[in-house]
Formats: C-alpha cells, structure tokens, sequence
C-alpha cells in the first residue's frame, strides 16, 4: 500500500489530497462547532508534501483555510465584529501556509540529506571497487611474474650451468667462472622475482595464511632491503574470511614503505596478536618518524591504509615510538568487515 501511495503520479496524489481535505470539511460540519479539527485539516497539507509539488501544496493549504472558514461560518459560528472574523480568518490561512512551508522545508532537508548519503555510498562504492580493480590487477601481474618470469629466468638458469659445465670439461676454466658468476646472478634474480609475486599475491584466505604471508613478508624485506625486519603472531587469528587477510597485509606491506622510503628504518618489527574479540597488527620502526614528513602522513598510502581499516570497521592509528620511530597499528574487530 504505501509502495502504491509513492509511485503514484502527483497529479492522482493532488486529487487524493482534495478527496480528503473535503472530507474533512464535511465531517466538520457534522460535528458542530462544539468540536475542533485544526489539526485534522492539516492532514492533507502533509500529504500534499510527501507526495505533490510545491505549487500544489500551497493550493491544498489555501482551500483549507477556505473550507475551515466556510464550515465555520455554515455552523453559525458568530463573531463580535468584522474585524474579529477577519483576523480570525487570515490567522487560519496563515497558519496553514506556514504548515505547508514547514513541511516543504523539512521535505527539502531530508532530499538533500538523501542525496548526501547516496552520493557518500556511491563514493564508498567506487573506492571499495578501485581497491578490488588493484588487487585483481597486484594478483594477475604476480601470476605473470611466478607463472612466466620466474620460468623464464629458471630456464635460462639452466642454459648457464650447462654453459658452465661445457667449458669446464673443454678446460676453459676462466670462461666457466664467468658462467658461474651469471647462473648465481640469475638465481638470485629468480628469488627476487619470486619474492615480489608472493608479494602481490600473498594471502590465502584462512586462519594460516596471515601469519604466514606477513613472515614471509619480513623474511622477503630483509632479504631484499638491507635493514632487519621480525615478525611476531600470537593467537588464533579470526580474520581468514572477507578479505580481511588481504587488507591487514596490505597495511603491513604500506607501513614497511613508508618506514624505509620516508622513515629511513633501519629495522622494522611486525606483530600479530589475536583473541577472541580481535586482532591486531602493529608495525614499529626505528625511522625518523613521520613528525618530520608531515607530506607523507599525509599521502595516498596512509588515506588506503585508514580506508582498508574502515572497511573491516577497524581502528587504525599512527603514533611516534617512545624510543623513536613510528608505530602503525590496525585493530579488527572478529567478525567485522567486508
């Protein structure tokens, strides 16, 4: 019934509100003067404004103050002098117009506090959508660098220890080290393209796959940067379901960049604690801290950091370390999240 009442036309919604207000009158009249229904008449004005625009909401208030008037005066309802019946008579008026504006006011507010929250949700839409878009696009290229560059290095790998082994046997053995040299570069380049595709694709969504991708995480970052970086988990984490796994390693993996590329951390420790309410990640460094880069406390990687917190309904913050450097810390609470 009240899907009908809004889908209708406002043309049917005005006629309605006339249909009602001159019931109204009419049951006026039958009740006598002994009986008041201001309040009655000001029920089509409030329907007229759910429903109908502002041009016929003035016209619904201004045949109520008629019609009140006129049923008034058909139940002879007389007045002292002229005057008396002609205040009477604009203050009826009046204070339907004022109910029609005040309806119409309040219409308007609730329109733009609609049009706000419904801008603000397909705002939230696009960022939720533009954080999938990258993580599809992070995961496609560390399939390409497991799946096709990391082949391609091992293969070539191999070319060079079976070059090695060639010119050993023909005795070049100056020309075998150089080989040797290019297969222990090769390799390494293959852990590092490696390291990097775990890097994109880090997360299994289960209980296991946190504290294992953010040890690996650590283990990679010492391995290829030259500070020292831990990590730490204690409990059973709860946050294997939703994404919430990816999200906390991508706050892990934009703190340690922010820690080498602006704090200048020459040690990094990760933790990982959990119990059955929540879990909580914290990242510490023994950087400059971000007081001294105001730009960077600033910047796209913290705002993505805070939004990917929202998203879980987490409580992120960034604080400076009593002993210098910057402490990034992200509570989830069990079960939230998206």
């Amino acid at each position: 019934m009240l899907r009908f009442f809004i889908r209708q036309s406002a043309t049917l919604a005005f006629v309605e509100a006339l249909a009602f207000l001159f019931a109204i009158s009419w049951l006026d009249l039958a009740t006598g003067h002994q009986v008041s229904l201001v309040l009655f008449y000001t029920a089509p004005i409030v329907f007229a404004v759910w429903l109908c625009d502002n041009k016929s909401v003035f016209v619904i208030a201004g045949l109520a103050g008629v019609l009140w008037s006129w049923a008034d005066l058909a139940r002879g309802n007389s007045y002292p002098s002229e005057t008396i019946q002609a205040w009477e008579i604009a203050i009826r008026f009046a204070f339907f117009l004022l109910v029609g504006l005040a309806g119409i006011g309040m219409r308007e507010k609730q329109r733009s506090s609609d049009a706000r929250i419904s801008l603000l949700e397909h705002a939230q839409r696009l960022e939720k959508q533009i954080i999938e878009v990258s993580e599809y696009e992070q995961q496609r290229i560390g399939r390409d660098l497991h799946d096709g560059l990391c082949q391609f290095l091992a293969a070539i790998g191999c070319a060079a220890t079976s070059l090695k082994i060639d010119l050993k046997e023909k005795g070049l053995d100056k020309l075998a080290a150089n080989a040797g040299e290019i297969e222990k570069l090769i390799s390494e380049s293959v852990k590092q393209a490696r390291d990097l595709s775990h890097g994109l694709v880090p997360v299994q969504l289960n209980e296991a796959g946190l504290p294992a991708a953010l040890n690996e995480l650590a283990v990679s970052t010492s391995r290829l940067l030259p500070i020292e970086c831990t990590f730490e988990a204690a409990g059973t984490t709860g946050v294997g379901q939703n994404g919430k796994a990816a999200h906390l390693y991508r706050i892990a993996q934009e703190a340690i960049n922010n820690a080498t590329k602006h704090g200048k951390a020459s040690k990094i420790d990760i933790r990982l604690s959990a119990n059955e309410s929540a879990t909580s990640l914290s990242i510490a460094d023994d950087g400059i801290g971000f007081s001294k880069n105001g730009n960077a406390i600033n910047g796209v990687g913290i705002s993505i950091m805070r939004y990917r917190a929202n998203l879980m309904e987490g409580e992120f913050a960034i604080e400076g370390d009593t002993g210098g450097g910057t402490i990034v810390s992200c509570t989830v609470p069990t079960g939230a999240g998206r």
